[in-house]
């Protein structure tokens, strides 16, 4: 089978993916009970003083729009970071360097999440507060494939974001960016556009979770700012673009949904524990790239297994196709595995599988993923 080249080509042109990083609806809860009543007050607070700022305004006023509102809202809550690192200049020497992005405080006492290329490497992180302090932070854990990572900064009553759910998000609706593009001299930039497209998947490295697609303006610094609904809700961190001549708005997010899952496993463990199959899947992307011809009758081909994994115990075989997870339709690769990220490991789920024409339903209990393995690798 062909290799799949990890550059896109458009009509002609190479287009760059870029991590737009350093440069240079209804509200879920995702603190827990022992934090639940100091995000309250935070929240409050925070409520009250946009409030305030609000009514300062005419109450006829076109200037109040939903935008004004949820820039007031979360503003406040999007921090500036500097990443200090060591990198080989062009002698291959060490120096030291910089770089720098945006993330988001979601608990008052200094928990922020952003992404994972904005601190990877970093000798020592600080944190630029909306309010001019600067702080160092600690990073508690970091995740590639989905481009996320949480730190920690000594701090009580700092501002807080909400998380909405993403999951409820539709195309068209109002999208707010709100980071830090070229560094820190422009902190606080908002920018504002719609959401594009649900469940994008921009192939980095090993990730291909699906994500939120805007054309409101992320430009390099924004990577880990918040991208924001009409609401004030935080509905996806800012993590990528497309970047080419004659190419705009094709900016990227990690689903708000998807965020708060990972948020809880980095702040306990430091690491993001995934539920496991043990199955290389194909979908109709994956075989017309690969120039694979199969009948998936609307669903994944499960291309190969790994041995004693929780797949090839509950009896599913390569070249099955699976249509459903617990009843809800999937057709691709990276929505089963959104899918999965939402349950636990040892949850029991159920993989609707088509073979021969005829559908069988298998019960399969999710494993822990193996150190260093997702999936199955091709030959």
């Amino acid at each position: 089978m062909k290799k799949i080249m990890k550059t896109v080509l458009m009509t002609g042109v190479t287009v760059s993916i870029l991590l737009s990083g350093c440069a240079g609806a209804k509200a879920i809860d995702i603190f827990g009970t022992a934090h639940k009543h100091e995000a309250a007050v935070a929240s409050t607070t925070q409520t009250a003083t946009v409030d305030k700022e609000v009514k300062a305004l005419p109450a006829n006023t076109a200037r109040l729009t939903p935008i004004v509102k949820a820039a007031k809202k979360v503003g406040p809550a999007v921090v500036g970071i500097t990443n200090k690192r060591t990198a080989r200049d062009f002698f291959n020497r060490l120096v030291d360097t910089s770089g720098t992005g945006s993330g988001v405080i979601y608990r008052p006492d200094g928990y922020i999440v952003t992404n994972h290329h904005v601190i990877d490497g970093a000798k020592e992180i600080i944190v630029q507060l909306s309010d001019g302090r600067e702080l160092t932070a600690k990073l508690l854990g970091s995740d590639s494939i989905t481009d996320l990572a949480v730190i920690k900064v000594d701090a009580k009553n700092l501002p807080t974001v909400v998380f909405g759910d993403s999951d409820a998000i539709m195309v068209g609706e109002p999208a707010i960016a709100i980071g830090n593009p070229l560094g820190l001299e422009y902190r606080g930039t908002v920018t504002a556009g719609v959401v594009s497209a649900l469940n994008r998947t921009v192939k980095i490295g090993d990730s291909d979770v699906p994500l939120i697609q805007t054309d409101a303006a992320i430009n390099p610094g924004n990577s880990g700012g918040a991208l924001v609904n009409a609401d004030g809700e935080v509905i996806g961190i800012n993590s990528r673009k497309v970047a080419a001549g004659g190419i705009e708005g094709l900016g990227f997010a990690v689903p708000s949904n998807i965020v708060k899952g990972v948020v809880q496993d980095l702040e306990r463990n430091g690491v993001v524990t995934r539920p496991y199959l043990g199955v290389y899947l194909m979908d109709k992307e994956t075989l017309d790239k690969s120039n694979f011809e199969y009948d998936l009758q609307g669903g994944i081909l499960v291309y190969k297994i790994a041995p004693n994994s929780p797949i090839a115990k509950a009896g599913i075989k390569p070249m099955d196709v699976i249509t459903k997870l617990n009843g809800e339709k999937v057709t691709r690769a990276s929505e089963l595995r959104a899918k999965l990220f939402t349950h636990k490991v040892g949850d029991v789920i159920t993989l609707t599988v088509v073979y021969r024409g005829e559908e069988h339903d298998y019960k399969v209990t999710l494993g822990v993923t193996p150190a260093g393995a997702d999936a199955p690798k091709r030959k």
